[in-house]
C-alpha cells in the first residue's frame, strides 16, 4: 500500500496523550536518577546489582525519547509513531510507570511481574520499528531506532535484575550458596549470548542494544566483589560481551565504508515493497 501524506489532524488525540504520558509516567525514571533519595543505592543488593551508573542509560533513553515525542509532529515521525507503533507506546509508559514505583517500594514480586510486561510491550514496539519500519534519515535513526534499542536490551537487564531481587537472597545479610553461584553464572552468560545475538543478528545487527546490555554486565563486575566466582564470571561475560559489540561495530563501519551498507539495506527492504 503506497505512502501518503497525511493531514496534521490526524492523529492529534495520540499525540496529545504521548505528550502527556511521557511527562506523568516515563518522566518518573529521570527523576529516580537525578532526585535525592539515590534509591539505586538503598534497593535489595543482590549478587547481580550492578553500580549505580548503570542505570544512567535509562535516563539517555528518556532523553532520546523526549526528541521521539517531538518528532511524532513531523511527517515522517508521525508514520512510524502514530501510524506504527500507535497505542502501544502509552501502554508501554503506564507499564514502565507501574514498574518504577512498586520497584522503588520494594514490591520485588510484583516489580518482576511487570519487568515482564514491560519487557513485553517494549518488545512489540520493537519488532514493528525493526521490521516495517527502516530508517529513511538520521532522525528516524536518532528518535526512532535507537532509543527503542537501547530500551529492548535495557529491558532485559532489567528482567535478569528484578527476578534475583525479587527471588534472590539478600547480599547484604546472607553469603552466596551454590546455586546462587550457578544462578547468577547462568544470567552472565543469557545477557552475554543476548548481547551476543543482538550484535550479529542480521547484516547490519543491532548495537544499541547490545551496548545496553555490556554496559550493565561491565557496572555488574564493578559493583562485585565477593564471591570471587560471581565478580569474575561477570568480568568473564563483561569482556565477551564488550568483543562482540567491537567486532560488530568495525564490521558495520568497514560496511559502510564500502558502500555495504546501502546495499544490505535495499536488499532487506525488497520483501516489503514488492511483497504482497
Amino acid at each position: 500500500m503506497p505512502l501518503h501524506r497525511s493531514n496534521w489532524r490526524d492523529g492529534l488525540f495520540l499525540q496529545i496523550i504521548n505528550v502527556l504520558v511521557y511527562f506523568l509516567f516515563l518522566g518518573s525514571n529521570v527523576y529516580t536518577v537525578t532526585g535525592p533519595h539515590d534509591i539505586y543505592y538503598t534497593a535489595k543488593e543482590t549478587y547481580v546489582t550492578p553500580a549505580p551508573w548503570a542505570f544512567l542509560i535509562w535516563s539517555l533513553i528518556h532523553l532520546l525519547l523526549l526528541g521521539t515525542i517531538i518528532y511524532q509532529f513531523f511527517e515522517g515521525g508521525k508514520q512510524v509513531i502514530i501510524d506504527g507503533v500507535g497505542w502501544r507506546f502509552p501502554l508501554l509508559a503506564v507499564l514502565n510507570a507501574a514498574y518504577v514505583n512498586l520497584w522503588v517500594r520494594h514490591y520485588y514480586i510484583a516489580a518482576f511481574f511487570f519487568a515482564l510486561f514491560v519487557s513485553s510491550a517494549v518488545t512489540h514496539i520493537y519488532y514493528i520499528v525493526k521490521k516495517y519500519h527502516e530508517p529513511q534519515n538520521t532522525a528516524d535513526e536518532v528518535f526512532v531506532h535507537l532509543p527503542f534499542s537501547l530500551y529492548h536490551g535495557w529491558t532485559t537487564v532489567l528482567v535478569i535484575l528484578t527476578a534475583f531481587e525479587a527471588f534472590g537472597v539478600d547480599a547484604t545479610v546472607e553469603p552466596a550458596g551454590v546455586w546462587t553461584d550457578v544462578f547468577a553464572f547462568l544470567a552472565f552468560f543469557f545477557l552475554e549470548a543476548t548481547a551476543a545475538t543482538y550484535a550479529f543478528s542480521s547484516a547490519e545487527g543491532d548495537l544499541p542494544a547490545s551496548i545496553a546490555i555490556a554496559w550493565s554486565l561491565w557496572a555488574i563486575f564493578a559493583r562485585q566483589r565477593h564471591p570471587a566466582f560471581v565478580r569474575w564470571s561477570a568480568f568473564t561475560f563483561a569482556l565477551l560481551s564488550l568483543i562482540w559489540v567491537v567486532k560488530a561495530g568495525v564490521g558495520l563501519a568497514l560496511k559502510i565504508r564500502r558502500g555495504g551498507g546501502a546495499i544490505a539495506l535495499d536488499e532487506e527492504r525488497a520483501p516489503l515493497v514488492g511483497g504482497s
